[in-house]
């Protein structure tokens, strides 16, 4: 079946051009001059994306977008806007109810990226639910493709996460979920665009908040995905810290789930003895002795204990050198 997009504007001219953009392209595309007919529409087809403008006759853009997400909450929704609506925009991305805005005029290019990351975002949804551990692995390597230098990321932290899980004796469900929840710690790094997650430079506020999202997309995806429990935490709080002062809640301690301190721990010893691109790697040993120091403010003492009991001068360097 092919991919769907619905377009809801009460202005002609926009429809089209819109239309143009994708007039080459593979997808069914519906379109509505209001509200109303658009949610009509969404009822009663499989809609993959839709895209609706913010300012329109008898209903707002937000009020619309919020409805769609009662009718089909697998549909990523889009939001068309003026500069001056940006704050509707952001505060409506910031409570899930859409994945991205774009700006009005458009550039078609960035429309089409937009559009395309969306579908990928449906496309995640969808293969997800299906549980298959080959399909959840293959997403996370695909969205890895969108930064070169995270290249294998994502099973090494599963693998790092299970011999600390492994080292606690946890029950194989448990590990299962540690192992999933690692592969896919960062599936919401589809939300965020290919510029800023390769910029070889210090980001923005507005782009270091844009990525800090992902832990908040990413958990969505997992929920619409019916993922268990476990792989949602890991996915949502696996930048929280020990002392309080992680994102994007603030949990502190104990109350951070311990498969997301698990992964963390992981994370954090793979992003240091790995390369970037505005630094060298560490070495595993360096990495261990800088993981101690952070021990208690960033990173749970007890795990970095477990961590380092395991990662033998043997361990340390096979796992390393197996990139």
């Amino acid at each position: 079946m092919n991919d769907t997009l619905l377009l809801i504007d009460d202005e002609p001219h926009i429809l089209s051009a819109i239309k143009r953009i994708f007039a080459e392209e593979d997808l069914r595309i519906f379109t509505a001059s209001g509200a109303k007919d658009g949610l009509e529409i969404l009822a009663r087809e499989e809609i993959s994306v839709m895209v609706t403008d913010n300012m329109m006759p008898g209903m707002s853009g937000l009020e619309v977008l919020h409805r769609a997400r009662l009718i089909s909450p697998d549909t990523v929704r889009i939001m068309l806007t003026g500069h001056a609506n940006l704050d509707t925009a952001v505060a409506a991305i910031n409570v899930g109810e859409v994945f991205r805005f774009v700006l009005k005029p458009w550039d078609n290019e960035a429309f089409a990226a937009t559009i395309h990351e969306a579908l990928q975002r449906y496309s995640v949804i969808k293969q997800l639910r299906s549980g298959d551990e080959a399909v959840m692995l293959s997403i996370a390597q695909t969205i890895e493709l969108k930064d070169p230098y995270t290249r294998g990321h994502c099973d090494r932290v599963a693998e790092y996460a299970l011999i600390i899980g492994n080292e606690l004796g946890l029950p194989a469900q448990t590990l299962a979920d540690i192992k999933y929840g690692g592969w896919l710690h960062d599936c919401g790094k589809i939300g965020v665009s290919e510029f800023v997650l390769r910029s070889p430079s210090s980001l923005s506020q507005d782009e270091y908040s844009l990525v800090k999202n992902h832990c908040l997309w990413g958990a969505e995806v997992a929920r619409l995905a019916h993922l268990p429990e476990r792989v949602i935490n890991i996915i949502l709080y696996h930048h929280e810290r020990y002392d309080g002062n992680g994102y994007p809640t603030g949990l502190k301690g104990e109350t951070i789930p311990i498969e997301a301190r698990i992964v963390s721990v992981a994370d954090a010893y793979d992003a240091m003895t790995s390369e970037r691109s505005y630094r060298k790697a560490f070495p595993p040993d360096e990495v261990l002795n800088i993981l101690s120091s952070v021990s208690g403010t960033q990173l749970d003492p007890a795990l970095v204990t477990a961590f380092k009991s395991r990662m033998s001068q043997e361990n340390a360097p096979r796992l390393v050198a197996a990139r």
